[in-house]
């Protein structure tokens, strides 16, 4: 082919099929590594680049490489936190009243459900089975939530290794009831610590799991769950993200 044809037929082409060019062939090569080209394709994006009041070392190949490429997705290195360090503190209440109030070992939170009850909806039990990471504690014995009541939760961790406590949801409400999924969720935004003054708007979610209700007036409550989908979808997430909070 031509140098005529390729370098008519390169500016039509968006920089990945460029840098494709440049693998076939010396001759393509030398042809795509006009700067010129790239230029070109800098101004599409980024056209305050082509704007520099003086000539640069950096070719606008470099750049446009350099800008393009999007980071990865990088494995987080192990947390110094462990679930068999942590405590969680869960207290629910119905118009004041306290009708759930315990201490949860973080191996027990993090273990989950280990065998669904029977009596739950289809819709629930698919999600609860499903491969997401969750973490959940069996009720047991159950309790009833009252419908049409204003239903509050909060959930304080503490850590074994410094005795120090921090706080995931404070007194916020069940708003949502769900009774299609037979979840009822609330949440709260976590506080985290001064050191990392830029990690805002991340959400604690907690949702109370209902069995197939026998009436319209209560519900069933076979299990809690904890959630922070907003930032933490595994294990190393949940924990780094608990490292960060606002810790006394």
């Amino acid at each position: 082919m031509t140098c005529v044809i390729l370098k008519a037929v390169f500016p039509l082409l968006d920089g990945v099929d460029l840098a494709s060019c440049m693998l076939v062939c010396k001759q393509w090569r030398d042809i795509a590594q006009d700067d010129y080209l790239w230029k070109c394709l800098c101004a599409n994006r980024w056209p305050s680049l082509c704007k520099r009041p003086s000539p640069s070392t950096v070719t606008y190949y470099k750049l446009y490489g350099t800008f393009y490429k999007r980071r990865r997705h990088q494995a987080l290195p192990p947390s110094r936190l462990s679930f068999n360090d942590l405590d969680f503190y869960i207290d629910i209440w119905a118009e004041g009243q306290s009708i759930f109030s315990e201490a949860v070992s973080g191996l027990v939170l993090h273990g989950g459900i280990k065998t669904l009850p029977t009596g739950i909806s289809s819709i629930l039990r698919c999600r609860l089975e499903g491969p997401d990471y969750k973490m959940m504690l069996p009720v047991e014995p159950r309790f009833s939530v009252p419908l049409g009541r204003k239903v509050s939760v909060s959930v304080l961790v503490g850590r074994r290794d410094s005795s120090k406590f921090a706080c995931i949801i404070n007194k916020a409400m069940f708003d949502d009831i769900n009774w299609t999924s037979f979840r009822a969720l609330a949440f709260d935004y976590l506080d985290f610590s001064p050191i990392h003054p830029f990690i805002s708007g991340i959400r604690a979610w907690i949702s109370l799991l209902f069995a197939d209700a026998e009436n319209d007036t209560v519900a069933n409550v076979f299990g809690i769950e904890m959630d922070f989908c907003d930032a933490a979808n595994n294990e190393t997430e949940v924990l780094w993200l608990l490292d960060m909070l606002d810790w006394k």
